[in-house]
């Protein structure tokens, strides 16, 4: 099957692609000595895991069934954290996962014997309250009021010595697709409020949100960073990309159903921002699309929106070369991280196909919805 043969909606991860990503982060691990995680949160497509697990270490998680994923379908490290665990889930989390990140002193004191009996490594997330993000507080963990990570006070205030030295690691995840120089201000951050404790850490994990594989990213920055860890505090260095693992290895295709106008051109896609693509709302931001301009641009403008009831189902203005008709098809970019693991069916709407391109153009359907996986989670 070739793509002008799927049906739409549907995701389309480009293996060509994902692999470029993979290669180059698999060189930052060889060339650090450093440890590379898929964050699964960003991109759960666990078809294409052994591939992945062929490049990095392993999974981390957000969660249980994230944590059972990478445990089922990887294989290798799985590492989890959360801001809290439910009780009766630590159990079964114990057994999956290799590290496990407690959000809180009060976290860690009430599970840490329970991992450290199951052999487990056990780590605090901190808050170095440094905050390197302009326009998007809905992503940043140091915002004021934060729930996300132990401050420097509090860390000094609800840790004994004794408590201290049982940890194996920290924890620290403060950017969102950020370039190497947010990293490196963080880190001087976390050393300025916690570089007491660096030396005693088993391993010190940078969190996510690296843009590792977008083109401009400073990539030397980040070794000499992670070179810095390594060397002066005698500590293994882990990473926890998300969306660099599968940046722009992925679209989604969508069809025009029909045209209406109402102030301007608007066209009805049968794929949805709410429910399909709801970072497009949540961010928000403006998908790529490719063969479209920004408004007025070219000479035909349209505004792209999805067949819901929701009034602001709205993906965005673009401009085209020719007019849109209905039966026409569309290809936004850049719709792999993000998307499948937040999809809905509100309304009732359809889940998008998932389909793998391979590296010759030919295309393997991998998961199709239908009525009962809506009327199941019901």
């Amino acid at each position: 099957m070739r793509r002008d043969e799927l049906r739409t909606p549907c995701y389309v991860v480009q293996e060509g692609k994902l692999k470029e990503n993979l290669a180059v982060l698999r060189t930052i691990r060889e060339e650090t000595g450093c440890h590379i995680l898929l964050a699964q949160k960003a991109f759960s497509m666990y078809r294409v895991y052994p591939l992945i697990g062929s490049y990095l270490d392993g999974t981390t998680a957000s969660g249980l069934y994230e944590a059972r994923l990478g445990y089922e379908e990887m294989g290798r490290e799985n590492h989890i954290f959360s801001p809290a665990y439910r009780e009766d889930e630590m159990p079964e989390i114990v057994k999956l996962c290799d590290h496990i990140v407690f959000n809180s002193p009060a976290q860690y004191k009430k599970y840490k014997d329970l991992a450290k009996r199951a052999g487990k490594s056990v780590g605090i997330r901190i808050n170095p309250e440094c905050s390197t993000q302009e326009g998007h507080e809905i992503y940043d963990p140091c915002a004021p009021c934060s729930r996300l990570g132990t401050t420097l006070e509090q860390f000094r205030a609800q840790m004994t010595e004794e408590e201290i030295k049982d940890l194996d690691g920290l924890h620290f995840h403060t950017l969102c697709e950020q370039n190497s120089d947010d990293l490196a201000k963080t880190l001087a951050a976390v050393e300025e409020k916690f570089g007491g404790w660096l030396k005693q850490m088993k391993w010190i994990n940078f969190g996510g949100g690296h843009h590792i594989t977008r083109p401009g990213y400073d990539r030397e920055l980040l070794k000499q960073c992670i070179r810095h860890v390594k060397d002066t505090y005698e500590a293994e260095v882990y990473l926890e990309p998300g969306e660099a693992v599968a940046l722009n290895a992925g679209i989604l295709l969508t069809e025009v159903l029909e045209i209406v106008e109402n102030g301007m051109q608007i066209a009805v896609l049968d794929a949805s921002a709410a429910c399909h693509m709801p970072d497009v709302l949540e961010m928000p931001y403006r998908p790529p699309l490719k063969g479209a301009g920004e408004p007025g641009e070219k000479p035909y403008v349209y505004r792209l929106a999805g067949p819901t009831c929701l009034a602001g189902d709205v993906i965005g203005d673009y401009s085209f070369e020719t007019e849109l008709k209905a039966g026409d098809r569309l290809e936004f970019q850049d719709m792999a991280i993000y998307t499948m693991v937040k999809t809905n069916t509100f309304n009732g709407m359809k889940l998008p196909d998932i389909v793998l391109e391979r590296e010759d153009g030919t295309c393997e359907l991998v998961r199709s919805f239908g009525y009962d996986d809506f009327k199941s989670r019901l």
